[in-house]
């Protein structure tokens, strides 16, 4: 635990250094969006453009700090505490690729942000995959439908195979590096269509589980 946040915390200062040393290469009016063809259309100020994502950074870092403190179920969050942390650290990492995108394309070097993102967001997926199959039941962090959060047994079998499925949407989301103009796609379809289908299966899951309680009290 202590490493993780000793390597975020270094992340965080890292994103303000960047911020620092680039404020004298960028323009007033900063290119800081880029349509799904990777083309500019949204501008900040200097100000802004630099460090909105180090300020965006590190209220997320705050958050997910205090998250596992304020969990009723807290017990159970120290137990995949190592996969959290670390999933912190991937989080930040993604996001000062894309600040750094955004510095560069400012400075003429062009990096397009569909070059970038899916790979960034195929890694964040992937590894939430590995968090979330590792997750105990708690109410910040895996696959908390009203099922999910019922049942043990419920949360056990849709955050294992969910897991499973978002390392699949992070490797597709990666792919999408190769087809830059159908990147958004290969985002979007792929985690859009794994959080729909965890919840109907927690749904029957549950279900199945309430069916099974109710032969087993009639036997009895």
């Amino acid at each position: 635990m202590r490493k993780a946040i000793f390597v975020t915390t270094g992340l965080v200062l890292l994103s303000f250094i960047l911020s620092i040393y680039f404020y004298p290469q960028v323009p007033e009016q900063m290119a800081t969006h880029w349509n799904s063809q990777g083309e500019v259309n949204g501008y900040m100020s200097k100000l802004w453009g630099l460090f909105f994502i180090p300020l965006l950074i590190t209220g997320l870092v705050i958050m997910f700090l205090v998250l596992p403190r304020i969990d009723p179920r807290k017990e159970n969050i120290v137990k995949f505490r190592k996969y959290y942390d670390w999933f912190i650290v991937i989080l930040v990492l993604f996001m000062i690729a894309v600040h750094l995108q955004v510095l560069l394309w400012n400075t003429g070097i062009r990096i397009s942000p569909n070059a970038v993102l899916p790979l960034g967001i195929g890694l964040l997926f992937y590894y939430m995959g590995i968090l979330t199959e590792n997750a105990e039941r708690n109410w910040f962090i895996g696959i908390r439908t009203p099922w999910t959060l019922s049942s043990e047994r419920v949360w056990k079998g849709t955050n294992r195979l969910g897991g499973k499925l978002f390392r699949i949407a992070g490797i597709t989301a990666a792919l999408g590096t190769l087809f830059p103009e159908f990147a958004i796609y290969f985002i979007f379809v792929p985690i859009i269509s794994v959080a729909g289908f965890t919840v109907v299966y927690s749904y029957f899951e549950y279900q199945k589980e309430l069916k099974e309680n109710e032969r087993e009290q009639i036997s009895e």
